[in-house]
């Protein structure tokens, strides 16, 4: 049920944006325990308008940076977000992107605020397991 944006400069391969999104997606079924057909994700490349500090809190970024918007119902603990970053970081650094270049931000909301179609707000009828179990 997490809803990812994920952006990017635009000169990274369409190849590459398609594994980073396997990649996000990987680690929040294994980390988070959605389930692995519960995907919904926005890539988005960007020519000049991804502003970014190169240098905040001593981390040095690159034009190679990712950053990830995820949105997730509440309920994960300190440790679950922990291993997510971790997780992302992990797959990212595997397709050979520096730990330094991924940015992630997790927003949290109510699972009554979500609506998968149909104007219906699913989630306040009916958790799904994955969710009722938190």
């Amino acid at each position: 049920m997490p809803f990812v944006r994920i952006d990017m400069m635009n000169h990274m391969p369409k190849s590459l944006q398609k594994e980073i999104a396997d990649a996000v997606h990987s680690a929040l079924v294994v980390t988070v325990g959605i389930p692995p057909d519960d995907r919904f994700q926005i890539v988005t490349t960007h020519t000049d308008n991804l502003i970014y500090d190169p240098g905040y809190l001593g981390i040095v970024r690159t034009d190679n940076i990712v950053m990830i918007e995820i949105h997730l119902s509440v309920g994960r603990t300190l440790e679950v977000k922990k291993a997510l970053f971790a997780g992302i970081k992990d797959r990212l650094v595997d397709l050979d992107l520096r730990g330094e270049d991924v940015m992630i931000h997790l927003i949290e909301t109510e699972p009554v605020n979500w609506s998968f179609g149909n104007g219906i707000a699913q989630y306040a009828e009916r958790m799904p397991v994955h969710l009722a179990a938190q």
